[in-house]
């Protein structure tokens, strides 16, 4: 295997990780931060607050982005399984 291959190979996984998770990155900072906000403002400090609204917009999230993740997941697959026969000289 040719190291500048693999070297490329494993930069564009790290980086479709990344584009794949930072809208649900994104979207748990503001939650957590909008809930924090509300916490800090009302004196109430149950973990719930916190934890019940992430769940739910993480929930919600998915489902909105489930047909632009598996059609860049499925891309991204297919892009790599193309490249397979270069990675073997």
């Amino acid at each position: 295997m040719n190291p500048e291959i693999a070297i490329d190979l494993f930069k564009t996984t790290v980086m479709f990780a990344l584009y794949i998770v930072a809208p649900f990155l994104l979207t748990l900072m503001v939650v957590g931060l909008v809930s924090s906000l509300l916490q800090s403002v009302t004196s109430l400090q149950e973990p719930t607050l916190t934890f019940a609204p992430k769940l739910i917009a993480l929930a919600g999230l998915a489902l909105l982005l489930t047909p632009w993740l598996l059609r860049s997941l499925t891309e991204f697959a297919i892009s790599v399984i193309n490249r397979m026969p270069g990675l073997a000289h």
